[in-house]
């Protein structure tokens, strides 16, 4: 212990580094156990889709999109995201909807901007895209 305090009186630069990427990591672990919109995992998302005819509402671009996306996918236009118009989705309020982007990361803005506007089942795909052609699952294009 009397080196580690050593060590961070030494380098005061990495261990405020160290110390930021820890309180990074937990903020992370907490927001995502926290948040209203729910991560689910590939597996997750085909019962969604199968069992309980979940929508798949993919952010991605155009040309990401037409390069493969998943069956039965709908795209919306990244205006309409900044702008957080989801008209084109009222009519699927009420049932589930997976939000989907290349590695996951940007999809988690776009779902609590629709939970707010009153979607009620709101999940983000864990790893998007990525995630779903890494475990071979069928894609369109």
């Amino acid at each position: 212990m009397d080196q580690l305090i050593e060590f961070a009186g030494n380098n005061m630069l990495l261990a405020g580094i160290w110390v930021a990427l820890v309180a990074m990591l937990i903020f992370s672990y907490v927001s995502a156990w926290t948040s209203p919109v729910k991560e689910v995992n590939t597996h997750e998302a085909t019962l969604l889709i199968n069992k309980q005819d979940a929508m798949v509402l993919d952010i991605r671009a155009v040309k990401e999109f037409k390069a493969g996306h998943i069956l039965s996918a709908r795209q919306i236009k990244p205006e309409e995201i900044r702008e957080k118009n989801f008209s084109k989705l009222e009519k699927n309020k009420d049932k589930p909807i997976i939000v989907v982007c290349a590695m996951g990361n940007s999809s988690r803005s776009v779902a609590s901007s629709m939970k707010k506007a009153g979607f009620e089942d709101v999940y983000v795909l864990k790893g998007g895209m990525n995630a779903w052609q890494s475990a071979s699952l069928p894609v369109s294009k």
